[in-house]
């Protein structure tokens, strides 16, 4: 696919659900509509904010079915496709239909804490195993583990089907190693809303957004206006949202950002309990 169109912003989904623990799709209409006509750039269903690792196979098939459909080729979408079980993600990927999945993102091996040269053998079989693009996820404070900006370099290097990374380690000075010495084509994408802007300055391609869920117009504006280059526009968005992204994540990710959209009557604040 043409990596430029996963510039921008992309919304990690929220996966709403009635009381009784079933997946509100009507919601999630409104949902995916809403970040569409906010002009976000593509979707990423099944991520962390997507309450994923406590979905059900069924429930997870569901949700990438509804997406897709409702989505109707309007955006390109990035499914959250990761574990810290490699032939569980392998046998995954040889069973999957990708029709209409334009790449996945793959969080980095959790809970197992492998070694850095665990984890490049670990994305080496994915890359490679994958039918469509491959976008790694670090995000350390809920694996345990980290990936290295050396590490993320040889990925990028050496496996063609590794198109990015979603970076959520909070380290600016990791990020901006990475994006002196990658790859031409290679994504280098926000993992954390707030630090958005600043990740841009330094040359980032983007963010992956859980705000963006809410707020998608002026979110998804204020990225575009920092890839243009035009910071003194973008920062009065970026100040304009600032007290949303922090307060969001006070009770952790997805019970912050479900209950601001319960209280703008965009879904109701209910969680997957299985």
């Amino acid at each position: 696919m043409n990596l430029n169109k996963l510039k921008g912003t992309g919304v990690a989904l929220v996966t709403p659900f009635h009381k009784d623990g079933s997946i509100d799709f009507k919601s999630f209409r409104k949902i995916i509509d809403k970040c569409i006509d906010g002009k976000v750039e593509y979707l990423v269903p099944l991520g962390t904010t997507g309450e994923s690792a406590t979905l059900t196979n069924n429930e997870r098939r569901a949700v990438v079915d509804f997406v897709i459909e409702i989505n109707d080729k309007r955006l390109p979408i990035v499914l959250g496709l990761g574990g810290n079980n490699t032939q569980e993600i392998l046998d995954t990927i040889e069973e999957f239909d990708f029709e209409g999945i334009d790449a996945i993102l793959s969080v980095s091996p959790y809970y197992n804490r492998p070694s850095q040269r665990g984890i490049i053998q670990h994305y080496k079989m994915i890359g490679n195993a994958c039918p469509v693009p491959v976008i790694l996820y670090n995000v350390p404070s809920r694996t345990g583990s980290n990936l290295d900006a050396d590490t993320t370099l040889q990925l990028a290097h050496e496996v063609k089907n590794i198109v990015g990374i979603k970076e959520a380690s909070g380290n600016l000075e990791k990020a901006m190693k990475i994006l002196k010495n990658r790859p031409k084509d290679f994504l280098v994408i926000s993992g954390d809303d707030v630090i958005s802007l600043p990740m841009i300055a330094c040359g980032a391609d983007g963010v992956i957004s859980v705000v963006a869920n809410a707020f998608p117009k002026d979110f998804s504006e204020m990225i575009r206006l920092s890839l243009d280059g035009n910071f003194e526009k973008s920062r009065k968005l970026h100040y304009k949202l600032l007290e949303i992204m922090h307060a969001i994540f006070i009770d952790g990710n997805p019970s912050g950002v479900k209950g601001l959209m319960t209280a703008m009557n965009i879904c109701s604040n209910t969680f997957d309990y299985h």
